[in-house]
């Protein structure tokens, strides 16, 4: 009876611990808990991962045209383009390109192609090159990159057209060897090494307006490309207009507003 006695006394002595423990707890725990965002159906916007390499002037930015939340870690459209600097070719010499060192003074089309001496790459690069002097007329640099090595490509501009070469370029290519842009832009194909087409304008504040990407076996059009970014340039001059569908320099563009868009379907 004694030995049960005692035992009553230390079980109750040990839950009224425990009880008093719990309650001098219980106000911090629930003050230092905090639920994500998520929990409630929410989530934070995304802020792109600016380099710090990068310096912005923000002060044009009073329109909100072309303000875009993306949702993702990839460059997607609306985000900063992700900078960097590489060796290059160009004029037949080795050169430093640096993707920041266009923001504030042009727009850039940066495209990744898969490898040198294949079979659909020189038909995209040579046809940028020899429409080079149009993009240069609206304030635009074409950058070409692959995973090739300097070296490669300097090889494939010293092999003529004719035998599946580049002959000289009007433009950069650049070599990612480490394939550290590649990733970057999401555009590599891990298992394989190399780059999907990817195609990417970015404007003169270094934001991507707009992207593409093909499989492997599918080229892309220079004047598409050429379309897309000059319908970009009319809408940044003026932002309170639109291009519909096909919109060339020129044809008629549409008011974003239920009542003016009318004016645009009544004349087409």
């Amino acid at each position: 009876m004694a030995c049960s006695a005692t035992s009553t006394t230390l079980i109750s002595s040990i839950a009224a611990a425990a009880a008093a423990t719990t309650k001098s707890m219980a106000f911090p725990i629930s003050k230092n808990i905090t639920l994500p965002n998520s929990f409630f159906g929410t989530r934070k916007s995304f802020q792109s991962r600016v380099p710090r390499s990068i310096s912005l002037t923000r002060g044009s930015h009073s329109r909100n045209t072309f303000v875009v939340k993306a949702s993702s870690e990839l460059p997607l459209v609306g985000n900063i383009a992700p900078d960097f600097e590489a060796e290059a070719v160009f004029d037949q010499e080795f050169i430093n390109v640096k993707l920041s060192d266009y923001i504030g003074k042009k727009y850039v089309i940066l495209f990744f192609y898969p490898l040198d001496f294949t079979f659909v790459c020189p038909t995209e690069i040579t046809a940028f090159s020899d429409r080079h002097e149009e993009f240069e007329q609206i304030n635009t640099e074409v950058l070409g990159v692959s995973i090739d090595s300097v070296f490669s490509h300097l090889a494939w501009v010293q092999t003529d057209r004719k035998s599946g070469g580049l002959g000289d370029l009007k433009y950069p290519l650049i070599s990612d060897v480490t394939k550290s842009i590649s990733k970057s832009y999401g555009v590599l194909i891990p298992d394989q090494g190399v780059a999907l087409r990817g195609l990417f304008i970015i404007d003169k504040e270094g934001v991507i307006q707009h992207s593409t990407i093909n499989n492997l076996a599918i080229g892309r059009s220079v004047d598409e490309t050429k379309r897309t970014l000059q319908a970009l340039q009319y809408v940044q001059e003026n932002p309170d207009e639109v291009c519909p569908a096909g919109w060339k320099p020129g044809e008629k563009s549409m008011k974003p507003d239920p009542k003016l868009s009318k004016d645009y379907f009544a004349a087409i």
